[in-house]
C-alpha cells in the first residue's frame, strides 16, 4: 500500500466486514517505493500471496503498466488488461492487484471512500457546495484533488472529526455499498 491512510482504511473495512483474512499490510511511503519493492515482494521465502493496491490517479492504464514491468521482472505473468473486478493471478505466490477506487477509473483513495458516504447522508451535498464554492484561484488544492477536500470537509461535520479509517469504524461510512464489497471480494481472492 501507499500510505498509512490506505492502511487503516483496509484495516477498518475488513474489521466492519468481519473479514477473517491472515494477512500483515504494508505502508510502502508512496508509489515509487512501493513500486521498487514489487521484485523483492514476490520473491520473499515462504510468500504464499502478494496484494499490491495503489491509486490509479489520472492514468489507470500507465500505474497499471508501471506494476505489471515490475511483475514482469519478478517472473510474473499478467493479464495485458486489468479485471474490473480486481485482478488476481494465480501462481506462487498469488498475485493481486488493486486500482482505487474502484480498479476501473482514475482516481484515489478518497473516491473509494466518498463512494461510501450513505446516500441520504445531508451534509454531503454540503460539504459538496462549500468547497466548490471557493473560488478556483482561492483554492489551496489542486483541481484533481477536490474529492479529497470534499470528503476532508464531510469528515470535519462527524461528531468526532476522524480520519477515513475511523470513519468507517465509527460507522459513518456504508461498507456495503458495492464497490466496498468488490473490493472486499478481492482480499478474499487474493489473500483468502
Amino acid at each position: 500500500m501507499e500510505g498509512q491512510d490506505d492502511l487503516r482504511v483496509v484495516k477498518n473495512l475488513c474489521e466492519r466486514l468481519t473479514l477473517t483474512l491472515n494477512f500483515c499490510i504494508q505502508d510502502k511511503k508512496g508509489f515509487e517505493k512501493l513500486a521498487q519493492s514489487i521484485p523483492l515482494e514476490v520473491k520473499a521465502p515462504g510468500r504464499i500471496a502478494l496484494g499490491i493496491m495503489v491509486d490509479a490517479n489520472d492514468d489507470p492504464e500507465r500505474r497499471w503498466r508501471s506494476i505489471t514491468t515490475r511483475l514482469h521482472s519478478a517472473g510474473i505473468e499478467t493479464p495485458e488488461t486489468r479485471e474490473t473486478a480486481g485482478t488476481v493471478i494465480d501462481g506462487s505466490p498469488r498475485v493481486g492487484i488493486w486500482l482505487m477506487p474502484d480498479n476501473q477509473s482514475g482516481g484515489e483513495l478518497e473516491d473509494f471512500v466518498t463512494s461510501l458516504v450513505p446516500e441520504s447522508d445531508p451534509v454531503w451535498p454540503l460539504a459538496n457546495d462549500y468547497i466548490e464554492g471557493i473560488p478556483p484561484d482561492h483554492r489551496k488544492f489542486k483541481s484533481h484533488k477536490i474529492a479529497k477536500a470534499k470528503l476532508a470537509a464531510w469528515l470535519a461535520t462527524r461528531e468526532d472529526p476522524r480520519q477515513m479509517g475511523l470513519a468507517i469504524k465509527a460507522q459513518d461510512l456504508d461498507v456495503n455499498q458495492p464497490v466496498a464489497l468488490t473490493f472486499a471480494d478481492w482480499l478474499r481472492r487474493t489473500l483468502g
